[in-house]
């Protein structure tokens, strides 16, 4: 033990390269303090869920070893401790205990000795014996890094979006389609190319952006399986030295009654310690999922535009004061909060199609970064689907009447006169319009194309967004 005024109390531990100096009270061991002082590169530690996930199979890991004959090693007492222990880390008692830097070790080793160092310091504890229980022969038994921490990650990576992503895509779907419904009726210019086009409802906007949230969300459920398949038990390289026959799959089966997920042994260990493929389809579903609310988020802010010189046709929530110079001046602050998660996201996906590709032979040695920018994105993207559903699309309201003069200014009108005057005559009242000033329907009637009663059937403007209903 070592200790002075100017520097912290430490004790001394050992591994297979030596000594090293680890503070006095740390739970962890000398591997932790190597890969603290290796990795000071981003000040950002392993994602909660992560920790979480390695607490549980830590946990469940020493509960079946403690049942297996062929683990000798562990006895139910020391099973027991261990699992006490890891479920603690899981609950997130420890974190403190968890000092490593995400960017670490390319399998994630670092910090799954972290956690066997931890836990085997508490369990030893609740032991009475100081060093009764060992990280690598006790707490890491029928286990590699190699094969626990993709686990992990994939737990992680399944939890995040089961817990926190897909309840908030509910709750925006059904945000939205509430929205749809009161404003059902409230006809509006629909835009191409930002440009005039045919009358639309705001409800039938609103329901569309449901109907992609509602698809993002039908696409991340039906990648939780892949995602669930565990590459537990395949330890090094996947052929599964030193882990008894049934450990595996008596592990999964208490993780799935644990979380509730779809999860389940790796049919081929190989590939699922090799590759990360299953990763990079839900970063690619989060990826879709961000660009849609992008899409949404910049609707909202144009009808939104305003309140004189933009198209003024939403008022969002007043939420805050928008300058520090411009007395009165309101910002779509939340709708510009979701198009930066989304820029994030995005980039979060190219950081993992590339951390994808670089499975090398028998693992892939990006795990750390799968496993920050994964889960990362299903959490951003479950706080802005929350925040956009209860502190924008809930409290807006439209402008009718200026949503209905502009339907009603807009040339596209003409395009339902097609069928009663010909494509060519209406080309030519549209750009009498334009070149006037003077509305459709009065040049229509000027010119004697159609009578009046005819004209007023055929440019009513709420049957023009739902042509064929009676």
């Amino acid at each position: 033990m070592s200790e002075s005024p100017q520097t912290p109390p430490t004790r001394t531990e050992h591994d297979t390269l030596g000594e090293v100096e680890v503070p006095l009270h740390a739970r962890w061991a000398a591997q932790t303090q190597r890969a603290v002082d290796n990795f000071p590169i981003s000040g950002q530690r392993m994602p909660r869920r992560v920790l979480r996930a390695l607490g549980l199979i830590k946990a469940r890991a020493a509960e079946v070893n403690a049942a297996l004959d062929a683990v000798p090693a562990v006895d139910p007492a020391m099973g027991e401790a261990i699992a006490a222990a890891a479920l603690e880390v899981a609950d997130g008692v420890w974190d403190d205990e968890f000092p490593i830097d995400v960017f670490q070790t390319g399998s994630g080793t670092s910090t799954n000795m972290n956690a066997n160092e931890v836990i085997a310091s508490l369990a030893s504890e609740r032991l009475g014996t100081p060093g009764a229980v060992h990280p690598n022969d006790h707490v890491n038994a029928s286990q590699s890094s190699n094969d626990v921490f993709p686990s992990a990650v994939r737990l992680a990576a399944a939890e995040a979006v089961a817990e926190a992503l897909v309840p908030a895509l509910e709750h925006l779907e059904s945000t939205m389609r509430r929205r749809a419904d009161d404003l059902g009726a409230v006809v509006k210019a629909g835009r191409t190319h930002l440009m005039d086009a045919t009358p639309v409802t705001l409800g039938q906007e609103l329901a569309g952006w449901a109907a992609q949230v509602h698809e993002s969300r039908r696409r991340l459920v039906g990648c939780l399986p892949r995602v669930g398949e565990l590459p537990l038990g395949g330890t090094a390289t996947g052929t599964g030295i030193n882990c008894p026959e049934g450990f595996a799959a008596a592990v999964v089966e208490r993780l799935v009654a644990d979380t509730n997920l779809p999860l389940t042994e790796a049919e081929d260990h190989f590939a699922v310690q090799g590759a990360a493929d299953a990763l990079v389809e839900l970063s690619g579903h989060l990826r879709t999922l961000a660009v849609g609310l992008i899409k949404i988020a910049n609707d909202v802010r144009w009808m939104g535009s305003g309140p004189r010189a933009g198209l003024a046709e939403l008022h969002l929530p007043d939420l805050q004061p928008g300058s520090s110079i411009m007395p009165g001046k309101v910002n779509p602050v939340i709708a510009e909060v979701v198009t930066q998660v989304g820029a994030q996201v995005i980039g979060n996906d190219a950081a993992v199609a590339f951390a994808g590709s670089q499975g090398s032979f028998e693992l892939n040695t990006y795990q750390p970064v799968l496993a920050r920018n994964v889960v990362e994105s299903a959490e951003l993207l479950a706080a802005a689907c929350t925040a956009f559903a209860d502190r924008c699309l809930d409290g807006m309201t439209a402008d009718v009447e200026r949503c209905r003069s502009y339907a009603e200014a807009t040339t596209a009108v003409a395009t339902a006169l097609n069928p009663i005057i010909g494509y060519e005559r209406a080309a030519a009242v549209v750009k009498e319009s334009l070149r006037t000033g003077r509305g459709v329907r009065e040049l229509v009637l000027e010119q004697g194309l159609v009578g009046e009663d005819e004209l007023d059937r055929a440019l009513d403007l709420l049957a023009l967004t739902r042509p064929g209903v009676p």
